[in-house]
């Protein structure tokens, strides 16, 4: 029975396993880079612009706007200097805002970040546009004393944390010292003052998810103990009437421009803002701008992995070329056998451009696989490490694009081979052997 060209080609493949296994990896990995880049970039940017929500300015004492948001939304690094309570009452107080919402970041449990704030983190500020804060099924409410703590969906899933749990936190980051502070501000554990958890929210797809939250007052009582231990080791507890002036300190203020309502933006926004930044004491950010320019600098790094991936495909291309080439001088009297048999040049030439574009199509398929392993590896990586929901996007037409880009790239690789084998000569290669 005759063999039909794909038998052929199958055999072919089939004959020169590893070879073709090596090859088809090699387009499967540049297939899988170029869709893992291009697929998270766009979802990425829409990760990171969770969080924010519906502030239009995030006002701190940090290094500057770019630190700022990443240690205040994305509880990078706990801020190291604060802003007097007094200061935050005159910004309040100075501008048209729905809301000026007061936030200290310092302390930690187990790891995850705490965030010591007002109500009206809850009651006025959303973590995405037009999405309120939410409480898990039995997840209790909103803190509405000191020394209550509610709980980031993240943060109660890793640590077991549900309504009614009693904790204690710890001052800084319990895994790493902050430099330049003394023995005594070192991180420890406020065994003085326990918590209860009263709520549990659900998930936002935010790095809030990784946070605690805890009244602000609560907060500053627990770090003016550890002022009076310094001067009296007997002081036994301390209360919000021991509070100092001193003591009232935040780090980051979430404010909203008076806006109408239904609208997001409004035209007194930059005013605003242009106010704030005569305040050489604070330094004022708008997480929107921010985003946007720290997107402008992955952008660039995306287009070098971009570049290569390509380079990495146009190897796999390479690679293809060099196995068939290298399997034709085995091959030569095969194909003067077949013909002998009656195959035509052309339908040689075919057989060789069809067993590349095979190779290719092999090696785009697993790389489809390899990206959707390997994106939603990355996803989960990002989520663990800093809260962020990252939803890879493999839209139809980009992959069809990518896959066809594969697939063609082998097809041309298998050209110069197929040229080699229509140009060979059936007589030389039917002599004898020895």
């Amino acid at each position: 029975m005759a063999l039909t060209d794909f038998a052929i080609v199958r055999r072919s493949l089939r004959s020169r396993m590893f070879s073709t296994c090596v090859t088809s990896l090699t387009v499967g990995v540049a297939v899988a880079l170029m869709l893992v880049l291009l697929s998270m970039r766009d979802s990425g940017r829409q990760a990171f612009a969770r969080g924010s929500g519906n502030m239009h300015l995030l006002v701190s004492r940090d290094s500057s706007p770019m630190v700022s948001i990443l240690n205040g939304i994305y509880y990078a690094n706990s801020p190291r200097a604060s802003i007097p309570w007094a200061k935050y009452e005159s910004l309040a107080a100075s501008f048209p805002l729905d809301f000026a919402i007061p936030t200290q970041l310092g302390d930690s449990y187990r790891g995850f970040p705490v965030l010591a704030t007002t109500e009206e983190f809850f009651s006025a500020f959303e973590p995405n546009i037009d999405e309120p804060w939410v409480f898990e099924a039995g997840g209790g409410r909103a803190f509405d004393k000191s020394f209550e703590v509610v709980v980031g969906s993240t943060a109660a899933g890793e640590t077991g944390l549900v309504v009614g749990s009693k904790i204690f936190l710890t001052h800084g980051i319990a895994q790493s010292r902050q430099l330049g502070q003394a023995d005594a501000m070192a991180p420890h554990e406020h065994r003085e003052f326990e918590y209860t958890v009263v709520g549990v929210l659900a998930p936002t797809g935010s790095a809030h998810d990784r946070a605690l939250f805890t009244a602000l007052e609560s907060s500053w009582v627990i770090h003016a103990h550890d002022r009076r231990k310094l001067a009296d080791k007997d002081i036994r507890t301390t209360t919000e009437a021991d509070l100092l002036e001193t003591d009232r300190l935040i780090t980051g203020i979430f404010m909203r421009v008076a806006t109408r309502p239904g609208q997001q933006v409004t035209a007194s926004l930059q005013t605003v803002f242009d106010q704030l930044r005569r305040d050489t004491s604070i330094v004022v950010a708008q997480p929107v701008q921010q985003i946007d320019a720290l997107f402008a600098i992955v952008s660039n790094i995306d287009q070098v992995f971009i570049a290569m991936a390509a380079v990495v495909m146009v190897s796999s291309a390479i690679s293809i070329m060099l196995a068939l080439y290298n399997s034709l001088e085995q091959r030569r009297r095969q194909i003067a056998v077949l013909r002998v048999l009656g195959c035509s040049r052309p339908r040689i030439f075919g057989l060789l451009v069809t067993e590349a574009t095979l190779i290719g199509l092999l090696g785009a398929g697993l790389g489809v696989v390899l990206a959707v392993a390997g994106a939603f590896a990355a996803a989960a990586a990002l989520k663990e490490a800093i809260g962020l929901v990252v939803s890879p996007n493999f839209g139809l037409e980009l992959t069809l694009a990518v896959v066809t880009g594969a697939v063609l790239l082998s097809a041309a690789a298998g050209i110069i081979p197929a040229i080699m084998a229509y140009q060979s000569s059936v007589a030389d290669h039917l002599k004898p052997l020895g």
